[in-house]
């Protein structure tokens, strides 16, 4: 019931995949995966993000992965498939790439070291530094440079040339074509700028690497939901107990839980009581009470007590299977700024490598055709410190750290366009039942009409009570649990139509049953008698929710339910925050308008509409919400989904139906109401620091190229501020971590 994110995105005869990728220096290096991969035969869909590393592709189940990763390695890239059989693998590799990074770089430094000490002593504020001639040596500087150029940067020649060969272009071409220059003007002109290619060498390398590492460090957390699924679960077998891996645990196994261990599977406690701490998945500070009958959840640990646990899903239906795929599919999504960036990305080197040479032309030919040096050296400078790196990562690792953050906190962003729009909610609507309320509503009287046959009516209340077990709704549960109360011998199956907003229909031996709300059940031309309609006046008077039901056929009959669900015991803190910020809310459903008052009074929401169907609460919500507004619906039930899929954002409670779930942009996994809080917050901060990062990566490029073009920032301190400008972009994506609190907590 909590998450089936796939069935809506690909069809059945689709499939689905991440990977991650090994390689990428720049935004570039993302958009050429894309294109390159969109052009396989019976690829559909393809996502990459460049900040985590990842590729997510939708194709046929004709295209085989290997196929997928040998076009990545054409492109020049490796990949491993995302999964938790190769997370080790894929560590291992991110690790080995991040450590070879760090060699290049220690190397480079050290063969780079005379070269930077022979330029600096040259400065007028460092004179006093003795200077050895050997360190303006042409052979001497080349014997260091050389290795530094053509072994330490030759990945920067390799992936400029399949970028070439791809007919595209990226940092690293930048990279080539300024180091190139210096060092081959060192060789064949009249001054040395061995210093300038391998100085610049290394501050990229540097940069590079203190990018990577951090950003394999604002990975963790997604990686860390691959590693909370034990290897190890114990199953009974012929009353043994024995130890098998995980993978090949079924549906309908019993396991045996000790105390401290995680939970391998989805599944019902059949035996035992215990505390469980469920943090990793919901954000619930607390250990929650578990005992017989109540549902656990992979990667949750058990607490004080030996738990048997029937297995209900496993492998990759369960709950934290669903959270990792919707977190990939989030992080696969691109937010709406994210493409202007991309735009930019595509066009920017060609951009970079035309203002360069133009640069060049104007110092040699119209200012002095003897300021040779100088039109080499700004050129160089502009080709460096132009890298689009921050421009790539300004949008993408906020969404990374933000979706990591949020998906801690029992959040889960469907896609990056909902955590952009978030922030903007100025009115949200609200569902009764499962949301407002606990959504475990209880039975508390119920009433029937005089029939032909009064011995016969637990008949028929078991027949309704069949039709109810085939419902999700949490009403349907709670005439479900009053059957078993009045123990009810349940018939075989009967057929049952659903007709949405309305309630449920079914034949059974020649007579017609309905239960839902009244206009149903007086559309069989059956209306409650003067005694039975004066108890309903009362339970109304009570603020109870009324569930009717009706029989017409060989016998006739009314049956009325009364119904209680208590009030979320943070639906109100939760509505006067979000009124002290400023959004209005309001109450939607489908009882009566005096439950909804009542309801509405209880929570403190202002504006309230009952007798709602789905269709009514779509063209109220139009109806409601002016065009300048940005609307979002919080519900669980199917009767939700239509009006989930028609607001800005549709927000779903992770306990309730699975078609809501599908239907909505945000899940609520824990279905707690102060995390409505938290979403909004997520996403106003997360934009404030995409804004942040754009303004500064894009700023950083239109501020830093006319200064190196005139001529005001030699190119080894452009290779510096090139470095800068990516690490601090991820340094201040990663301020989000720790940002995002909400006081009422």
């Amino acid at each position: 019931m909590y998450l089936d994110t796939q069935s809506d995105l690909i069809s059945l005869s689709s499939k689905s995949q991440t990977f991650s990728l090994i390689g990428m220096t720049c935004a570039n290096c993302a958009l050429r995966i894309e294109r390159g991969l969109s052009k396989v035969p019976g690829v559909e869909e393809v996502r990459v993000n460049f900040a985590r590393e990842s590729v997510y592709v939708t194709t046929n189940k004709d295209v085989s992965d290997e196929s997928l990763i040998q076009k990545i390695k054409d492109l020049g890239y490796s990949a491993i498939l995302h999964d938790g059989s190769q997370l080790d693998l894929e560590d291992q590799k991110q690790r080995a790439y991040i450590k070879s990074l760090k060699l290049r770089f220690f190397i480079s430094c050290i063969l780079s070291l005379p070269l930077f000490y022979g330029m600096v002593s040259h400065f007028s504020f460092l004179s006093f530094l003795p200077m050895y001639q050997l360190l303006m040596e042409k052979w001497f500087q080349a014997l260091l440079a050389t290795p530094v150029q053509f072994g330490i940067g030759f990945p920067f020649y390799l992936s400029a040339f399949r970028a070439l060969k791809n007919r595209g272009a990226n940092m690293d071409l930048l990279v080539v074509l300024g180091t190139s220059a210096a060092y081959g003007f060192s060789w064949y002109g009249s001054h040395l700028y061995f210093e300038t290619s391998s100085v610049l060498i290394t501050f990229i390398l540097l940069g590079k690497w203190l990018e990577h590492s951090i950003k394999a460090d604002s990975s963790e957390g997604i990686k860390s939901l691959l590693k909370l699924k034990p290897d190890i679960s114990h199953i009974e077998r012929n009353d043994l107990v024995i130890d098998l891996p995980t993978d090949y645990v079924r549906e309908g196994d019993v396991l045996f839980i000790k105390s401290g261990e995680r939970f391998p599977v989805d599944g019902k406690i059949i035996d035992g009581e215990s505390y469980v701490d469920e943090s990793m998945l919901t954000g619930e500070s607390f250990p929650v009470q578990k005992q017989k009958g109540d549902t656990i959840l992979t990667g949750t640990i058990n607490g004080n007590g030996s738990l048997r646990v029937l297995a209900t899903k496993v492998g990759k239906d369960t709950t934290l299977s669903n959270i990792i795929q919707s977190v990939e599919i989030a992080l696969g999504t691109k937010a709406p700024i994210q493409r202007v960036a991309d735009q930019i990305s595509s066009y920017f080197v060609p951009l970079v490598i035309s203002i360069a040479l133009i640069n060049f032309f104007i110092y040699y030919f119209l200012i002095s055709d003897e300021n040779f040096i100088q039109a080499f050296e700004t050129s160089i400078a502009i080709l460096v410190i132009a890298c689009p790196c921050a421009l790539g990562l300004a949008t993408p690792i906020s969404l990374l750290v933000a979706t990591d953050r949020a998906a801690k906190r029992g959040i889960l962003f469907r896609n990056a366009e909902a955590l952009e729009t978030v922030a903007k909610i100025t009115k949200i609507g609200f569902d009764k039942t499962g949301t407002l309320t606990e959504g475990k509503p209880t039975v508390v009287d119920w009433a029937y009409t005089p029939i032909n046959s009064p011995s016969s009516i637990s008949h028929h209340l078991s027949v309704l009570v069949m039709m109810e077990s085939q419902s999700e709704h949490p009403l349907a549960k709670a005439i479900q649990q009053f059957g078993k109360v009045q123990n009810v011998k349940l018939l075989t199956r009967v057929t049952v139509q659903t007709q949405a907003g309305m309630g449920l229909s079914a034949v059974f031996n020649q007579i017609e049953y309905r239960i839902g709300n009244r206009k149903w059940i007086e559309s069989l031309e059956l209306f409650p008698s003067s005694e039975l309609e004066t108890k309903i006046e009362l339970w109304q008077m009570r603020g109870k929710t009324i569930v009717y039901a009706a029989f017409a056929g060989k016998e006739n009959g009314i049956l009325v339910f009364a119904i209680e669900d208590p009030i979320r015991a943070t639906a109100r803190s939760a509505i006067q925050t979000l009124q002290t910020m400023g959004i209005e809310t309001i109450l939607l459903t489908g009882d009566t308008v005096e439950t909804a008052k009542r309801v509405a009074e209880q929570v403190g929401i202002k504006r309230f509409y009952g007798n709602l169907l789905p269709q009514d609460k779509v063209s109220r919500m139009d109806e409601i919400f002016a065009q300048k507004d940005c609307t979002a619906m919080v519900g669980d039930g199917i009767n939700d989904a239509p009006v989930l899929a028609k607001v800005h954002v549709g927000i779903a409670m992770g306990t309730g139906s699975d078609v809501a779930i599908r239907t909505a942009d945000v899940v609520l996994i824990k279905g707690d109401l102060d995390r409505i809080l938290e979403l909004i917050l997520i996403g106003k901060q997360t934009v404030s620091n995409i804004r942040q990062n754009f303004i500064w990566a894009l700023g950083y490029n239109l501020v830093g190229i006319p200064i190196a073009g005139m001529g005001l920032l030699a190119p080894w301190l452009s290779g510096a501020a090139m470095a800068f400008s990516s690490v601090s972009v991820v340094l201040n994506a990663l301020r989000l971590k720790g940002k995002v609190k909400v006081s009422s907590e």
